[in-house]
């Protein structure tokens, strides 16, 4: 593999969705407030050939209704819920919360999408959430496992 030509892997994390009022201001503190657990992971994908129409690629894995108040009672509850992998185009890196994990391997969006087709959806917090989605992935493309550790480590995050 040619150095320089790889693709950038990189971490990202946003504000769990909730539903719109209380449970929304509250995920938005818990964002702020940096409490590790309390928050969205998602993989970031930077390729070597920049596009005129996007900066990265995203894939994450949620609920397929995560603004639903029900499907939130069954997750916390420790239940599955019916989940889904997103992939999508960024026209920016994000300024904040973005962590640069490493390079990947050739070819990291054709691995990506390989790895979501075998990805199972039922989603179970805790066990098989966006963390465990957000580890696996970045092992898949980088060879680096638990990254999610490693970051919580490195930045001095609670929770």
């Amino acid at each position: 593999m040619a150095r320089g030509r790889e693709d950038e892997v990189y971490v990202a994390a946003v504000p769990l969705r909730a539903t719109k009022g209380p449970a929304q201001l509250l995920m938005s503190a818990a964002y702020s407030l940096n409490l590790w657990d309390l928050q969205h992971f998602m993989v970031l994908l930077k390729p070597h050939s920049p596009s005129p129409q996007f900066q990265a690629l995203v894939y994450d894995f949620q609920p397929k209704d995560p603004e639903s108040v029900f499907v939130a009672l069954e997750a916390l509850s420790g239940r599955p819920v019916s989940g889904v992998v997103r992939a999508r185009k960024l026209s920016k890196l994000p300024k904040n919360k973005c962590w640069f994990v490493g390079p990947s391997k050739v070819n990291a969006a054709d691995i990506a999408f390989e790895f979501n087709k075998n990805w199972e959806t039922d989603l179970v917090v805790g066990r098989h959430d966006c963390r465990d989605y957000t580890n696996r992935l970045v092992e898949f493309l980088t060879g680096e496992k638990h990254v999610l550790e490693r970051l919580r480590r490195s930045n001095g995050t609670r929770g």
